[in-house]
């Protein structure tokens, strides 16, 4: 069984906003809090792709061998751009990408071909991965040169007064928004998510905490 989230109905106006107030409400509100696992999605705007090209060192590109991952390869060798050597699999190859402003002109990406930023520290280097765990100040330095791209984070926690925390916590989604049991792309959307456990979140103590806690919560969505 998943998780039910809730949406959090509040505005905010960007990313650092949204974090504070999702640290304040586990600070209000939970016993105890682990550390953040920040996602940075794909890739997926022209605008996001010449963001990152003048911004952070290093990306990791992944592809389908066929049609268009390795002449992709190819021309990432051509410029003399990639960092490490990449993985060559029988249908999918992979390898870390030195990011310069004059690549610009490889925008679109090839049909098959992702690119993704590593998330410590901030965005990656070379032999880091998209979903490495961070700390709290990792993640602060992450949000406040996020810019267009879009990220994800995901605390687990104990909620105050429920006797079940499996599955409870947090979910930060920047840029992005929750739907249908996944993330995806929404530019300029900040907003915070609570989790219940599927042991907790339709007894009758889930239903008084969701009630008690003082959040202005939406309807119930399928959670992770």
């Amino acid at each position: 069984m998943s998780s039910t989230l809730y949406r959090v109905r509040e505005l905010f106006p960007d990313a650092p906003s949204a974090l504070a107030r999702a640290r304040a409400i586990m600070r209000d509100l939970a016993e105890w809090t682990a550390p953040p696992w920040p996602r940075v999605n794909d890739i997926t705007t022209a605008e996001q792709f010449a963001y990152a090209l003048g911004t952070f060192a290093t990306a990791r590109f992944g592809a389908d061998r066929e049609p268009h991952g390795v002449p992709f390869l190819n021309e990432l060798r051509r410029r003399g751009v990639v960092t490490l050597d990449a993985e060559q699999l029988k249908s999918y190859i992979s390898g870390d990408v030195r990011l310069r402003p004059d690549l610009v002109d490889l925008w679109p990406l090839p049909e098959g071909v992702s690119l993704v930023l590593a998330t410590t520290p901030p965005f990656g280097a070379p032999g880091s991965e998209p979903e490495d765990d961070a700390t709290e100040d990792e993640l602060g330095r992450m949000v406040s040169v996020l810019g267009p791209l879009s990220l994800d984070v995901r605390w687990d926690c104990a909620w105050r007064g429920l006797p079940e925390f499996k599955d409870c916590g947090v979910l930060l989604c920047l840029n992005s928004v929750w739907v249908s049991q996944h993330v995806e792309p929404s530019p300029g959307e900040f907003g915070v998510w609570i989790s219940l456990g599927p042991r907790v979140a339709w007894t009758p103590e889930g239903q008084t905490w969701v009630g008690d806690s003082g959040l202005p919560l939406g309807e119930p969505q399928t959670g992770w």
